[in-house]
């Protein structure tokens, strides 16, 4: 008679929180863990803001007007909020600790501001990485590369980024992104890591007792 699988053991999901300093390229690398973990999803976010042509309502973010947005935030729905160029933006509450629940990960990519905030309200759910240039050069030359923004706002970004990497130890990790390839490999290493803690496996309990009345 063969054996039945074993039981999987049921796991809360973390919230993956991924920062740097513009030109850093953590977005890049959250594109790209998100095409490798299917896990993981990332955090969609709620604005104020117009939608742009292409964008979809609940795909890209949750388009609500102001008044919508401060009843939310009054009301405590909301993880983190910030005011961006005349508009708010806002990580819902309930979207995430419902997938938390059924143990799912999040991913977010915010600044350390950001990071803070869902810090403060999310507790031992998140894990955070903050992610660093090679060097002052490397992240001047990317920023360049970009061709998005005028060599003023380049030096704006460079003068910013100095105050943004002073955050680093607020974070968990920190990776230096020299090889995109290889910091990818490293956020998915501490994700694999992270989803294995103790705490985070619900089941556990239950199914180390199973194992052990069998022995």
């Amino acid at each position: 008679m063969s054996e039945a699988p074993p039981k999987l053991i049921a796991r809360r999901g973390l919230m993956l929180v991924l920062s740097s300093p513009s030109g850093a390229g953590k977005t890049t690398i959250a594109n790209a863990l998100l095409a490798c973990e299917p896990a993981i999803v990332p955090s969609v976010s709620l604005t104020t803001r117009p939608p742009r042509p292409g964008e979809t309502d609940g795909v890209d973010y949750y388009f609500v007007s102001r008044d919508e947005f401060e009843r939310r935030r009054a009301a405590g729905e909301l993880l983190e909020s910030a005011e961006v160029f005349g508009n708010f933006y806002g990580t819902p509450r309930g979207v995430v600790e419902d997938r938390l629940a059924a143990g799912g990960d999040v991913l977010f990519d915010v600044d350390w501001q950001g990071a803070r905030q869902l810090r403060e309200r999310a507790g031992a759910d998140m894990v955070s990485v903050f992610v660093l240039p090679p060097s002052a050069a490397a992240l001047e030359q990317r920023l360049i590369k970009r061709a998005q923004d005028t060599s003023q706002v380049v030096a704006g970004r460079m003068a910013q980024a100095s105050d943004e990497i002073g955050h680093w130890q607020e974070y968990d990790y920190v990776i230096v992104n020299v090889d995109v390839g290889e910091s990818v490999g490293l956020v998915s290493a501490i994700l694999t890591a992270e989803r294995a803690r103790c705490e985070r496996q619900r089941g556990l309990a239950a199914f180390i007792a199973d194992l052990r009345s069998g022995l």
